[in-house]
């Protein structure tokens, strides 16, 4: 755009029009109103600031709503919708109100809870179970009675984390391996650790038990056709589950 000029006695000049000076763009003149292109800008500009002040503030708004569950939202909204408040709220009972609409939501969320707690319990107990069924040492070292009595005992010591079992100790510090320092205790060591501070476990070693003592031939097998569950056993004063252990077959119960 090339601004329009005339020469009048030597003397060059800007072409007005209407006020406007007048501009050549692509052989087209155009008279160029700069108050009005200012006013224009300024309005762009109060407009796009509007705009983003606008975006801003619905951002804020937004975050707010992070991590909500639409669909689930909109669910409860309906269901709320349906519940006569009204009357509810007219008898100055509006927390029956809150807590008719959430009550199918808490009785879901604690039937779910207690059947994880269940599935949880029930996969520890057969991890558990499991590990004394290949161990090595409880095979190789303890009588079948003495195995059924140090699960039955050390029960509560054994858990079961990130699908492993570890053994803890009576303040509940899981249980180091003395092989590899620094690394939890494998199965069998924690099950070594456990007879090792059985006060009785030359009654439940393989090859120490005395002919006529309850084991089979000095095999340490159980005898009699009577059995106990382990809740059973673990109510027994130490003494008894001695005798339990060698006359009694232990069941999961």
């Amino acid at each position: 755009m090339e601004l329009k000029t005339t020469t009048i006695e030597g003397v060059t000049y800007a072409v007005v029009q209407d006020g406007k000076p007048v501009y050549v763009e692509n052989g087209k003149e155009i008279a160029f109103d700069a108050a009005g292109t200012r006013q224009t800008i300024s309005r762009l500009n109060g407009e796009a600031q509007g705009h983003r002040e606008a975006k801003e503030a619905a951002e804020t708004k937004l975050r707010s709503f992070e991590g909500l569950d639409a669909a689930a939202a909109r669910d409860a909204i309906d269901k709320l919708s349906k519940i006569d408040a009204k009357k509810l709220v007219e008898a100055g009972d509006m927390d029956a109100a809150v807590q008719a609409a959430i009550k199918p939501y808490v009785d879901e969320l604690t039937t779910a809870k207690a059947t994880v707690e269940k599935l949880t319990s029930s996969l520890a107990t057969e991890t558990i179970g499991n590990k004394f069924s290949t161990s090595k040492y409880a095979s190789e070292n303890l009588t079948p009675a003495g195995v059924d009595l140090i699960r039955t005992i050390y029960a509560e010591k054994l858990k079961v984390e990130d699908g492993r079992v570890i053994g803890v100790d009576a303040n509940g510090n899981k249980l180091f391996s003395k092989s590899n320092p620094g690394n939890p205790a494998d199965f069998d060591e924690i099950i070594e650790t456990f007879v090792d501070a059985y006060p009785h476990k030359d009654h439940i070693l393989k090859g120490t038990m005395k002919p006529g003592g309850g084991a089979a031939n000095g095999s340490g097998g159980q005898g009699g056709g009577r059995t106990m569950t382990r809740t059973e056993f673990a109510k027994l004063p130490p003494a008894e589950q001695m005798k339990a252990s060698q006359e009694a077959t232990i069941v999961d119960g």
